[in-house]
């Protein structure tokens, strides 16, 4: 194979990348990146002013933008948004998902099924959907993990580290039957991320449960790294395995940590 030159391996011009959850955080950040990296964007949230602050951020650097509120816990909400693309993304990052502390005992149905729909549904449904529009196409998925799957860390989120273990299981699995297909399929997996999300959940816990703050002090210590990460640091990782940087890098979980699983 001839080298290429790394400018046109981080390239994503020419590219089409849908990314769901991008009004905040993490899914921000990718959009940012990607438009940096000159691909065309189809950005997914809930909160449409968030989203249109990110689109009008991406838009400044040249991206070509739209947006669409969608609430990925309902598979209907999925099946019309594909339904009104008018072409399928080569890119998709399914970065989306909820982070609700409560305790194991206290979980119902109706709370466990909305987890498990956004969280895990919407990765499903939205890469089968990819996958079904660009079959002889192939193209590129990266699904967002956490370490709360490989090492549940924090107390009360047992329903959450399910739902992340099934994202990486899903990625495994559509790797393996789907690579043939021309598809790439990888997931990154953040732990010890600081954003407005994990800030707001954090700080309303703690009005009741101060015990936390022995928790985050015992996380901080097993970090070999010595501090928490930023949404960018996952977003730079997200675009190395979207880019040709990553071209045989294949059914991977890439933890982006600081080094918390290693520890």
């Amino acid at each position: 194979m001839k080298p290429r030159a790394l400018t046109q391996l981080i390239s994503l011009h020419g590219k089409r990348a849908l990314i769901t959850g991008a009004g905040a955080g993490i899914g921000a950040a990718i959009a940012r990146r990607f438009a940096e990296a000159g691909a065309a964007l189809e950005l997914l949230d809930l909160d449409g002013k968030a989203l249109d602050k990110i689109a009008a951020q991406a838009a400044a650097l040249g991206a070509e933008v739209r947006t669409h509120i969608v609430d990925l816990s309902d598979k209907a909400a999925i099946d019309r948004l594909w339904a009104s693309l008018e072409a399928p993304p080569s890119i998709l990052v399914n970065n989306a998902g909820v982070y609700p502390f409560r305790d194991f005992l206290d979980v119902d149905r109706d709370f466990y099924d909305w987890v498990m729909r956004t969280n895990l549904g919407s990765v499903y449904w939205m890469c089968q959907h990819f996958i079904r529009r660009r079959v002889k196409l192939g193209g590129v998925i990266v699904n967002v993990g956490s370490i709360e799957a490989t090492l549940p860390f924090k107390s009360d989120l047992a329903h959450y580290s399910v739902s992340k273990a099934g994202v990486i299981a899903l990625t495994r699995a559509l790797a393996k039957e789907h690579g043939k297909d021309g598809f790439r399929v990888n997931a990154v997996v953040p732990g010890g991320i600081v954003t407005k999300g994990t800030r707001a959940a954090a700080k309303g816990l703690l009005r009741f449960r101060f015990g936390l703050i022995r928790t985050a002090i015992d996380f901080r210590r097993r970090l070999p790294i010595g501090r928490m990460g930023h949404p960018d640091e996952v977003a730079r990782m997200v675009l190395v395995l979207a880019s040709d940087l990553s071209s045989y890098v294949h059914g991977a979980a890439v933890p982006v940590d600081g080094g918390f699983l290693s520890a």
